[in-house]
């Protein structure tokens, strides 16, 4: 053969034969395949075969397993070093992947998707912790800056905008504004591949809020079942670039990449982000993710349990359950918001402790939600009484202002429950705090046939406090206004261009009028409840 002339390869059936006019005097076995060769030239450049002819000399077949495709790994398996000639091709193949593939996005994606098969080769020649490290330098730099992504993506353009690649109209769209424009192809890694590129962008300090962008973009492509809860934040598909387009889709274990994604989500508080949790709270109870997994989940939603919605709350019960709702769940995470709110709430003297703080305020919101949950689940015919007495008992008393929220769950958890006996029902309303009832939820206690006798006399006699208190306070406002001289037609309060007579005194006569009356009432009704337990007992 002469010199520097290229070789030809043919095939046949299952060999593959060399036309360099000299018969082969070794076979080498790759995947079944047949390749009939020359000791010579492969020895004198491949440190391998040349130590497994100088191993096997009575035979002249040798067998190569386990191949890996890319050329730089498969120089370093061949052990093509210097050694067996100079620019050898593993040299050749090092010199080319710093030249050109760690300087373009596309290539690094590509050729990070192919150390897939071959990690532990491939992490060997740090091949994929400088793609990972040239990766995040790239994601964190502004792509105006350089051209990105028309660089990587190739020079040429349609009039319409889109890529051309090989003078082929890809349809992917040139984005160099958008932050999160790497997104898309990150995507393609495998669950090991991102999780190690996310943590490496965030030694290098790209922001949380970034980070958390893209775990959320990865984990709705492949985990089913998150897209509905989006809320404000619209993750829509992005436009498909070069890079992916030269990619396929990773092959994930939605339980792996659950467990993986939960260790990087940082301790960030956010309405899109809070019920993006709830979502993975839910895959994760359908796929029986891990305990410590799940745990964590429910201490993230824990820290921001104000900012949940009820929607996002009410969590179906997958497993083999009576009830239709995870209540379980929701009291571990309303445990976990109790047990943040210490920690970051300091110890305030009691002068201050009585005054409206961003904690007492957080405690009304989850109070309010935890009230509405409970008035959700309370028509599940299968909710035992103290599950729903441990729900409303898991946030402290001082949590509700108004204990009306609380009275409507009981009283729709009575309304599904009818069997429920007496006593377990007075059990229940000791639950409540008949002082914090508002006048209207009182009055609707009184004639609530669904509550125990007691109750409504308990019921009966706050509203009473309560309304003579309030008949109280009219007299002496009407006591003022009728010390104050006499109105004159002339005196006429003007606001906001609306034009009014003040009428404070008759308003009020009326007033004092109606809750007389039903403070006439009222007494009445106490009365003859009193006179009919006293019955009851002689009877017992």
């Amino acid at each position: 053969m002469a010199p520097g002339k290229a070789l030809e390869f043919y095939q046949e059936a299952n060999d593959w034969f060399c036309n360099a006019g000299l018969p082969s005097d070794i076979m080498i076995i790759i995947d079944k395949v047949n390749f009939h060769l020359h000791k010579f030239p492969l020895s004198s450049r491949c440190g391998k075969i040349d130590k497994l002819i100088k191993e096997t000399q009575n035979t002249d077949i040798i067998t190569l397993e386990d191949i890996p495709v890319l050329v730089y790994c498969l120089a370093e398996y061949l052990e093509m070093f210097d050694e067996y000639g100079d620019d050898n091709l593993l040299a050749r193949a090092e010199t080319y992947f710093h030249k050109h593939v760690v300087k373009n996005w596309k290539d690094c994606m590509v050729a990070l998707q192919s150390c897939e098969t071959f990690t532990t080769q491939a992490d060997n020649l740090q091949i994929i912790s400088k793609c990972l490290n040239a990766v995040s330098m790239m994601a964190c730099t502004d792509p105006s800056l350089f051209g990105w992504p028309m660089m990587m993506y190739g020079r040429l353009q349609s009039p319409g905008g889109s890529i051309l690649w090989n003078g082929i109209n890809t349809g992917a769209r040139i984005r160099s504004s958008e932050s999160d424009w790497w997104f898309e192809d990150v995507s393609y890694l495998s669950v090991p591949l991102f999780v190690r590129l996310m943590k490496m962008m965030e030694a290098r300090g790209i922001p949380p809020e970034k980070l958390t962008g893209a775990i959320m973009y990865y984990s709705r492509k492949y985990l089913h079942g998150l897209g509905r809860w989006k809320s404000g934040q619209q993750h829509t598909a992005k436009a498909r670039s070069i890079a992916s387009l030269s990619m396929k889709p990773a092959i994930v274990d939605q339980r792996v990449l659950l467990e993986s994604i939960v260790k990087l989500l940082p301790e960030k508080k956010g309405k899109s982000f809070c019920r993006f949790l709830l979502g993975l709270l839910r895959v994760a109870l359908i796929l029986g993710v891990n305990d410590k997994c799940q745990d964590s989940l429910e201490k993230k939603i824990g820290m921001q349990l104000e900012l949940a919605t009820l929607d996002a709350l009410l969590i179906p019960t997958y497993s083999n359950s009576d009830t239709l709702y995870n209540s379980d769940c929701v009291e571990r995470i309303i445990n976990h918001f109790l047990n943040s709110e210490k920690t970051a709430t300091p110890f305030s003297p009691p002068s201050i402790a009585s005054e409206v703080t961003p904690s007492s305020l957080t405690l009304k919101k989850v109070s309010k939600l935890v009230d509405n949950y409970m008035a959700e689940v309370a028509s599940d015919v299968n909710l035992k009484p103290e599950k729903i007495r441990s729900l409303a008992e898991a946030l402290p008393e001082s949590s509700r202002s108004l204990n009306d929220g609380l009275y409507r769950a009981l009283d729709l958890y009575f309304k599904a429950h009818p069997w429920l006996p007496e006593k377990e029902k007075e059990d229940l309303c000791n639950i409540i705090n008949y002082q914090k009832l508002s006048i209207d939820a009182c009055a609707h206690a009184s004639q609530n046939d669904r509550l125990p006798l007691r109750v409504h006399l308990q019921v009966l006699f706050f509203e009473q406090m309560q309304l003579k208190a309030a008949l109280s306070a009219s007299s002496n406002l009407v006591f003022e206004n009728q010390n104050q001289p006499p109105l004159m037609a002339s005196q006429i309060v003007q606001r906001d261009g609306w034009v009014t007579i003040v009428r404070e005194n008759q308003v009020m006569k009326v007033s004092m009028e109606r809750l007389r009356s039903r403070v006439g009432e009222l007494e009445q009704e106490f009365n003859r409840m009193k006179e009919e337990m006293k019955r009851n007992f002689w009877e017992m």
